[in-house]
């Protein structure tokens, strides 16, 4: 007979399948399996337990006459399907690295012997218990996020399951404190200056821009930045725009204005360079203020090479240990170097650790950038989160559009903020590097590259 439970505000009703568990050998044993609903055929829930009662005696007729039974050339196993769904799905080299892991480390090994239809909502919580009480409350979120698309798919694209075993319910039973995000140390722009200072230490005239660049473009380190092409950045760009619309039209809008163009990221996997679309695909311009573009065009004018910021040797960033060697001495600190040191590193002074920046990502000056956006008060929200490479969601999204008087505004305020905050408080600020010999840069670097390292996606 069928049975039927509340929980919450919905009615589950629960029957037998007419099919039985299987042992580790694959064997029937004599536990039944169940299968459940909480709703009618058309998606609206029951209206009370005697028409939930009902549906559930409705389907144990359809399997005592064979109606429903799933056809055993239907039934695959969890192993199998997770493989066919990761063939099947389409994503970028480190997102395979990632999914690819947590199938193989968690998913597979627990169900292995369960085929895709004979997971319940029993089931599914006992291996919520699981995930969430072996690992962290990230790594275990983003499992449990990754089954649920596996579900999900077994339903709508495969049409292995007749419903997901994720039945969603308001919380019920014991109270668990919601987590909260760590909060943020305060972060004035002397501690960012303190970052650039460190980096032109460690890194020389390369790394105070990167830092700048982090700090008052928003751009995501360090994909985007090891990305960032001579030909997209402001003393080139828009003229150097390949895409003939997408150049007349910056041309026009940009005239008075300095801007750079995020087109790619750059990033290791699987022993690969890989050169790809920005996160979430969202290419973008960004509007930078004068001094940040006189930055940018000496350090163009220092090297020949086709990247705007290059290893202290001269190369592409990505075969170094950025962490190790560049972004913790200036976040950590380090001691007074000399040439004569092992390792034939370079000599150099002491580097103090910017306590308010202790343990952060570089990361932490993309979300600086933001409030100092927001701090400013008058620029629009669409203006700020386009510039984040951000979508506003709803109605807002869709009729919102960045202008250029907003661009112009974000410009006119981040260059007072330099002019005020570094400039005008007595800040260091170092000399700009030598530039190369005109024709030596003009006849050597390319605006554009596709080193044989870096792979395109």
């Amino acid at each position: 007979m069928p049975y039927v439970e509340v929980r919450g505000n919905s009615i589950r009703v629960k029957w037998w399948s007419g099919e039985y568990r299987l042992d580790t050998d694959g064997k029937p044993t004599k536990k039944k399996r169940y299968d459940s609903a909480s709703a009618r055929d058309d998606g609206s829930p029951f209206r009370d337990e005697q028409e939930a009662y009902e549906y559930g005696l409705d389907r144990e007729s359809d399997v005592r006459n064979q109606r429903n039974r799933r056809k055993p050339t239907d039934r695959l196993s969890m192993p199998d399907y997770c493989d066919r769904w990761f063939a099947d799905v389409d994503l970028r080299v480190r997102s395979n690295r990632t999914y690819a892991a947590r199938l193989n480390a968690v998913i597979k090994p627990y169900w292995t012997q369960w085929t895709v239809d004979q997971i319940t909502p029993v089931d599914y919580d006992a291996f919520h218990r699981y995930v969430t009480g072996k690992y962290s409350h990230n790594y275990a979120k983003n499992v449990l996020g990754t089954f649920k698309m596996l579900m999900d798919d077994a339903v709508v694209k495969y049409q292995l399951r007749d419903e997901s075993p994720i039945v969603e319910q308001r919380r019920r039973g014991r109270y668990t404190k919601k987590q909260t995000r760590r909060v943020k140390r305060k972060l004035g722009i002397r501690s960012v200056h303190q970052l650039a200072v460190n980096a032109h230490t460690v890194w020389g005239f390369s790394g105070w821009a990167y830092i700048w660049t982090v700090a008052f473009t928003g751009m995501r380190p360090p994909g985007e930045m090891f990305g960032l092409q001579r030909g997209y950045c402001s003393p080139s760009w828009p003229q150097a725009e390949p895409d003939e619309e997408l150049r007349e039209e910056a041309l026009q809008r940009y005239e008075a204005l300095h801007a750079l163009r995020v087109q790619y990221q750059a990033y290791a996997a699987d022993g690969r360079h890989v050169l790809a679309a920005p996160k979430y695909d969202s290419w973008r311009t960004l509007v930078i203020p004068p001094f940040m573009h006189e930055m940018h065009s000496a350090l163009l004018a220092s090297h020949d090479q086709p990247w705007a910021f290059l290893s202290m040797t001269g190369r592409h960033l990505l075969g170094t240990d950025f962490d190790r060697d560049y972004w913790y001495p200036i976040r950590d600190g380090a001691p007074e170097r000399n040439s004569g040191a092992r390792h034939r590193r370079w000599a150099r002074p002491a580097v103090p650790a910017v306590e308010e920046m202790a343990g952060e990502d570089l990361y932490r000056l993309r979300h600086w950038h933001k409030a100092l956006l927001d701090e400013a008060g008058d620029i629009p929200r669409v203006a700020i989160e386009g510039r984040l490479g951000h979508e506003l969601p709803g109605v807002e999204g869709v009729y919102s559009e960045v202008t250029i008087r907003m661009e112009e505004r974000i410009v006119e305020y981040l260059q007072g903020v330099w002019e005020k905050e570094v400039v005008g408080a007595g800040l260091w600020t170092p000399a700009f590097p030598m530039p190369l010999p005109v024709d030596l840069v003009q006849g050597a670097s390319p605006l554009f590259s596709r080193l044989p390292v870096l792979e395109y996606e």
